[in-house]
Parts: structure tokens; C-alpha cells; sequence
């Protein structure tokens, strides 16, 4: 097999069955991670540095610092020192005089901290590295016990299992950072929801609640610390083992299975043969092999210091004793990580809409049992939001970057319940974290395939999707052309913004140039974010509009049902009117819902909400565009007056994970009518809003514009001044109970002076 570095060397490691005795049809498999050019964290150290060097966080020759006395030194060495930069370890008298000779070999720098602090040699060494970070300007520290891209490097570790092995009932791993054990599970959980996870760790370790006892001899795993990438959510059981049980069994794996290993190994290896003697028959088992033997000759495979350790006075078991967890050991045990009581869960949103569904969805994660944590640039663009008991975490939301900073710093990976958004404009983010952090979400790539409507239309066409003819436009210059070939009148609109907002329908040339010009002059948008400046020109579909709701979960997409809508006369397409269900027969809904379905299947959505605009032609379904989140318009509350399901309550149940019910607890029916201005001028009031509530079917009134806002007829969502909600039994109803509310509205516009 070629390679082009070092770097693409790594992974792809072999899958190697072992001889162990076991029930009929039962296999044994080791992941020998350790045939990595350095070891398994080869797989941290590129997965880290290449990460921050796409998000400008490691600059081009800037140093690299890391705290490490094993293989993370080791594959920071070989990925940062072949990408040219700088590498300072900082390391403790126990490194072993191969990795010393290793580092040193590739050109590091490697500081050794005398003696231990009161946090144990690793608090001594992350002091030292603090002092490097203010000597070094610009030097990055990958920060492998809290960076979550630990965690996520093992991501492709567990697609070569799932592709070796298909199936499989139990894995095993050391855990030291906690980065390849739970990084790996919670990648083939997903696939593999059964799959049992058994975590092995060493004797006077706190990871799993033991008191840290400082002089273990065990190395690559155990830690004086709990490090916040440590998921025990996603670990079964834990096994402790001693450093002479440890040992014994690293040099049993040398010799009964030809595998030259560190203790890591060994102790994977110890609890592989113990439960593969109690597995049922055609189980199938997987152990992380993490290290190779060449750093412990004078340690684990020398006699001489076992005889100066005096290791065999230790005591040595032949299986674990069961204990609670918190009961000190001193032999091999092992404990249920399902006794442990659950950790404090948050729910993380990034921004939010400004309108009720905004913090309505904040209160309802904490209905559901979370904590809710909004992160916010400003949070006093959110009326309401001190209500809802919320946790806020002022910070710089316009990057990804900036992001990942604050939450890494803030929370326990363990404590993440889900990440989420209700506002369109940060979907994406929102996507990027979420696969960042190995929680449930949307592929990034399909959320912005669909915010950016240029790369929808082209996914759409790819697909064989109905659409509108269209011409993407960088360039006014380009717009003649365009128009020419989608023909006039057109659409003119951005392709990344939302809310109706500068979408015009064009009739001359002269007209198309002038509004692409607008939109290409905008750099931001609302929320300070920056602009696609990319100008989509489409044919003008003059026929019905509908939305179709739907709800992804595993790539499967339900209907939950298809929304009729009303808008305002051209040149705007302001949505001025909602009814749900709309009245189409079965083989309609039945066209649109399919038409819907190929387009998420092209565009690679598979979890979540989605709101797709559709026009019924005679030609059949032509979808407008897709929005990868809950449909705006209150058009989520229709849904839950008319069949009682709360599509924002599933949106947090499937961001944090939980089961799904979408099924109708009644089958009424719901519209929304939108009060709108008829002419510019000062809001002066709004009157009759008590009539129009004592109409037959009308449950609420709301006037949303402030008495002296400067008003007009609507240009775009945000153009609306207040809603009617009607429900009634049919949608004939809704429809008359909405007329006459309309009627009994007066807005009242004074003249602008």
C-alpha cells in the first residue's frame, strides 16, 4: 500500500483474530492501533493539527506544545515536525528512554519537570507548559485531554471496524484521555446501538471515582485527573486492574498471542480473555490495541525490575470481583457505570429567532429535564429570555472558531446533551459543532447545500428534482445573459437569506440588474454574518404554494403534513396567510411529499426538522427551496393546534438523542392570517382586536408591531405587524373564521411626517 507522507500512513491499522478460549462460533478480535507509525495517538495528533490549521488556529511554522510521557509526544512529533512547525514536549522523569530517544531523533525540544505538584506529575508538567505557552508567541497546544477533536479522531478508527467487521457485540479500550475509547463508541453506537463498551483502567486512578495514587507504575492509561473529553456516559463497565495483573498479562499477550505490547494492551487483552470465556455463542468482541512493547523492555518486560518493584507481592486475580462504584480497590475489579447517577445535561443553543418560538424552545428543554445554555453575541435582542431560567454565555458566535473556544473551555464533553438552533442563519454551525462533538445532527455539507440556494438548486438538478429554470450571478454584467436564459418576467433574489428578504420579481432587464445590484452590495446580513453575495435569477412559477413539513430521523423522512399558503402580490412574495392541512386530495399530497423526499435524499439531510416551499404546476411539483429547519411562519404552532404534535419538542428530542413521537393525537385543522400595513406611514393603533377574538374558531390575536413604528406594506417577513390563529374542523372554517377576524381589524396608519 503507497502513501505520499508519513501522515497518510497513519490508520489503517490490522484487525488480527485471536486464539482464545471462548464459546462455539464466538471470535476475538485486537485492533492493533499500535501498528500506527508511533502508536494510536498518530491518529490525535494529525486529526488536532490538521483541524486547527483549517480553523487558523495553528499558523504556518508556529510551534506546537503538548504535555505528554507516551505516545501523544510521539505522534505530535511526527504529524507537527513533518508539517514544518516547532514541537516543545513537556514531559516527567517516568518517559521511557526509547520515547526520549524517539523525540529527540525527530528534532522536538523536550522539557522534563523535576517532581511532581500537588495535581501529580501531570499538574507539574501542564504548569510548565503554561509558562511555554507565554514564551512562545503564537505557539499552538493541542490540548488532547480536553480538545474534542481527541475524540473525533477515532471517528475513522470505528468506520475500518464497521467496514471489517459489519457487526460486532462488545468493545473494549483503555482509558487515559478518554478520547479513543469514547470517541469510537459513540461513532459505532450509531450503527450499532447495542454495542456493549467496557472500559479498562489502572489501580489508584481517578477517572472512575478511585483516589488518585501517585506512583502507579502503569503508563498510557489511568490519570490523576478527570479530563473533560472522559465520556462515561458512553462506557458500560469499568475493569481496574493492578500493575503487576496489568503486566503479567501484557507479557501473556507477547507470548501466547506473538503481539509485542505496552501495558494499554495488556490490559485490554486481560479483560478480552475473560469475556470471551463468559460470551454466548457467535459473539463477536473487539480490544484497542494501543501501544507497542519498545517503550516498556526495561519495565514491563524486565525481570530485574520486576524483582526491584517488587511487583510480585501485589496481588494478582483470576477474574474481577463485582464492586459499587466508589469501593477502593487494590485487584483487579470491575463496576457498572449504569449505577452512576446522571450528570447534569445540557442542551446547547446557538442563537435563536427572535420571535416566541425562540424561547419557547429554551423552556421546553428544560421541560424535557436539560439544562438549557444559549450562546449569544447580544443577548437583548431576545425579549423574554432572563424568563426562561436559561443559562447565557456571552461570546462571539459569527465563527465556528470562536465556538468551539467557549464551549470547550466551559463544558464536560459527559454533560453535552445536544446542540441546536431556531434561527436559519446559524443551521450550519450549529451542524459543524455538532459533528465536532460527535453529537446527533445534520451532515454540514447538506446544511449549507440548502442555505445557499445556488448549491440547492444545483444539488436539485443533480437529483432530478423539479425546479424552476435558474442562473447563478456573481457579476451584474452576468444578469442579461441570465435573464435570457430563464426568460421574464423573473425572480431576483439572494441565495443565502431568509424571510422573503430582497426576492423580487423582475420584468424588464433593466429591473434584474438593479436589484442583483442591491443584493451584491450587501457584505452582512442581520445577524452581522457574512453574505453568499451570490444572486440567483429563476423563472417565475406562477401557480399554488405549499410547504411540506417534514421530519428526518437515520435518513428516513416522514410528512408530517403539507401546509397551504397564501402571499402577497408581486413584485414581493410575503406569505400573508397559513391554513394546515391543505386541502389536496391523496394523490397530490402524495406527489409533493415525494417530490420532497428525493430532494432531501439529494441534498443529504437526515435528521431534524425541514421546511421545503414547493409550487403545484401543471407540469407537476417545481420545489422552491429547502430550509433545514423548523418552518417559520408559526407554522410549527398550526401543527400543534391541529393534531397536537409539538414539532419543537421533537427538534430537542432529536438533537439531544431521544426517541421521536410524531404521531397525531387529533386530526383538526389550524390558520394563521398575518395583519399587515396598506400603506407607508406610523403605526397609530390597531383596532377591533377583541372582536376579531370573539370570532367562532379564533384563538388568538396578537399584535407584534410597537404603537409609532414606521410601517409599510410588506416587502418581507419582517414587514408583518401581528397574526390571527383560527381552528376549527375543517379547513373550509378556518378559512372563514380568519375572513372575518381580518374584518373586524382596522389598522390604523398615520401619514409619515
Amino acid at each position: 500500500m503507497r502513501f505520499a507522507s508519513m501522515n497518510d500512513a497513519i490508520g489503517h491499522t490490522p484487525l488480527v483474530r485471536l486464539a482464545l478460549p471462548s464459546a462455539p462460533g464466538t471470535r476475538v478480535y485486537a485492533k492493533l492501533e499500535l501498528a500506527n507509525p508511533f502508536g494510536m495517538k498518530d491518529r490525535v495528533a494529525r486529526n488536532i493539527v490538521t483541524e486547527a490549521t483549517r480553523l487558523g488556529m495553528l499558523k504556518p511554522g508556529a510551534p506546537i506544545v503538548e504535555s505528554s510521557s507516551g505516545t501523544m509526544a510521539l505522534g505530535v512529533a511526527l504529524v507537527g515536525r513533518s508539517l514544518g512547525h516547532p514541537v516543545h514536549i513537556v514531559t516527567d522523569p517516568r518517559t521511557d528512554p526509547v520515547t526520549m530517544a524517539k523525540l529527540l531523533a525527530l528534532g522536538c525540544e523536550v522539557h522534563v519537570v523535576p517532581e511532581m505538584n500537588a495535581q501529580g506529575w501531570q499538574g507539574a508538567r501542564l504548569e510548565r507548559l503554561s509558562e511555554l505557552m507565554r514564551e512562545l508567541p503564537g505557539a499552538f497546544w493541542p490540548q488532547q485531554y480536553s480538545n474534542p477533536d481527541n475524540p473525533g479522531a477515532y471517528r475513522v478508527l470505528a468506520e475500518e471496524l464497521l467496514g471489517d467487521l459489519g457487526r460486532f457485540d462488545v468493545l473494549v479500550g483503555s482509558v487515559g484521555s478518554g478520547g479513543s475509547l469514547c470517541g469510537t463508541a459513540r461513532v459505532l453506537r450509531r450503527a450499532l446501538p447495542e454495542l456493549r463498551v467496557i472500559g479498562v483502567d489502572s489501580v489508584g486512578s481517578a477517572l472512575f471515582g478511585q483516589p488518585d495514587t501517585p506512583g502507579r507504575r502503569q503508563s498510557g492509561l489511568g490519570n490523576s485527573l478527570v479530563p473533560q473529553n472522559l465520556d462515561r456516559t458512553v462506557i458500560d463497565e469499568v475493569h481496574w486492574l493492578n500493575d503487576r495483573e496489568a503486566f503479567a498479562s501484557t507479557r501473556d499477550l507477547a507470548r501466547e498471542q506473538q503481539i509485542f505490547a505496552g501495558n494499554t494492551s495488556g490490559s485490554v487483552y486481560r479483560l478480552l480473555g475473560h469475556l470471551a470465556r463468559e460470551a454466548a455463542p457467535d459473539s463477536v468482541l473487539v480490544g484497542v490495541f494501543p501501544d507497542r512493547g519498545d517503550r516498556y523492555i526495561d519495565t514491563v518486560h524486565s525481570d530485574e525490575y520486576w524483582a526491584a518493584q517488587r511487583l510480585d507481592e501485589l496481588p494478582l486475580s483470576t477474574a474481577p470481583t463485582q464492586v459499587s462504584l466508589g469501593t477502593v480497590v487494590d485487584r483487579w475489579s470491575k463496576a457498572d457505570l449504569r449505577e452512576r447517577p446522571a450528570p447534569p445535561r445540557h442542551l446547547l443553543f446557538v442563537e435563536s429567532n427572535t420571535t416566541g418560538t425562540g424561547m419557547q424552545a429554551l423552556t421546553t428543554a428544560a421541560r424535557l429535564g436539560f439544562s438549557p445554555v444559549l450562546l449569544t453575541d447580544r443577548p437583548a435582542r431576545y425579549p423574554g429570555l432572563a424568563g426562561t431560567g436559561s443559562e447565557v454565555l456571552t461570546c462571539d458566535t459569527s465563527t465556528v472558531r470562536a465556538l468551539r473556544a467557549v464551549i470547550q473551555e466551559r463544558f464536560r464533553r459527559e454533560d453535552i446533551a445536544g446542540i441546536t438552533t431556531t434561527s436559519d442563519f446559524y443551521v450550519p454551525t450549529v451542524a459543524e459543532l455538532a459533528d465536532w462533538l460527535a453529537l446527533p445532527g445534520n451532515p454540514a455539507a447538506a446544511t449549507t447545500r440548502c442555505r445557499n440556494k445556488a448549491e440547492l438548486r444545483r444539488a436539485l438538478r443533480d437529483a432530478g428534482v423539479g425546479q424552476p429554470r435558474f442562473e447563478v450571478v456573481h457579476e451584474v454584467s452576468e444578469v442579461a445573459e441570465a435573464t435570457g436564459a430563464v426568460g421574464l418576467p423573473c425572480v431576483v433574489k439572494p441565495a443565502d437569506d431568509s424571510g422573503s428578504n430582497d426576492v423580487l420579481l423582475c420584468r424588464t432587464v433593466a429591473e434584474a440588474e438593479r436589484q442583483a445590484a442591491r443584493i451584491l452590495a450587501v457584505h452582512t446580513n442581520m445577524r452581522g454574518l457574512p453574505t453568499a453575495r451570490t444572486v440567483l435569477v429563476e423563472e417565475y412559477v406562477d401557480a399554488p404554494e405549499f410547504s411540506v413539513e417534514m421530519f428526518s430521523e437515520a435518513g428516513e423522512h416522514t410528512c408530517v403534513g403539507i401546509t397551504a399558503k397564501t402571499v402577497t402580490g408581486t413584485p414581493y412574495f410575503v406569505e400573508t396567510r397559513h391554513v394546515f392541512p391543505a386541502p389536496l386530495t391523496e394523490q397530490t399530497a402524495g406527489e409533493l411529499t415525494e417530490a420532497v423526499r428525493a430532494a432531501l435524499k439529494g441534498t443529504g439531510i437526515v435528521l431534524g426538522p425541514t421546511h421545503t416551499e414547493i409550487k403545484l404546476t401543471a407540469d407537476g411539483p417545481a420545489l422552491i427551496e429547502i430550509n433545514p429547519r423548523l418552518a417559520g411562519g408559526m407554522i410549527p404552532e398550526l401543527i400543534r393546534r391541529a393534531t397536537g404534535i409539538d414539532l419543537l419538542e421533537q427538534q430537542i428530542r432529536a438533537a439531544a438523542g431521544l426517541p421521536l413521537d410524531l404521531a397525531a393525537a387529533r386530526d383538526d385543522h389550524a390558520g394563521i392570517q398575518f395583519l399587515l400595513a396598506d400603506r407607508p406611514g406610523v403605526l397609530a393603533a390597531v383596532d377591533g382586536t377583541e372582536a376579531a377574538l370573539a370570532v367562532d374558531g379564533v384563538e388568538q390575536v396578537r399584535v407584534t408591531a410597537v404603537r409609532g413604528t414606521e410601517v409599510g406594506p410588506a416587502r418581507n417577513a419582517y414587514g408583518r405587524l401581528g397574526h390571527v390563529i383560527a381552528v376549527r374542523a375543517d379547513g373550509a372554517q378556518v378559512t372563514d373564521a380568519l375572513d372575518e377576524a381580518t374584518r373586524q381589524i382596522d389598522v390604523r396608519v398615520s401619514p409619515d411626517e
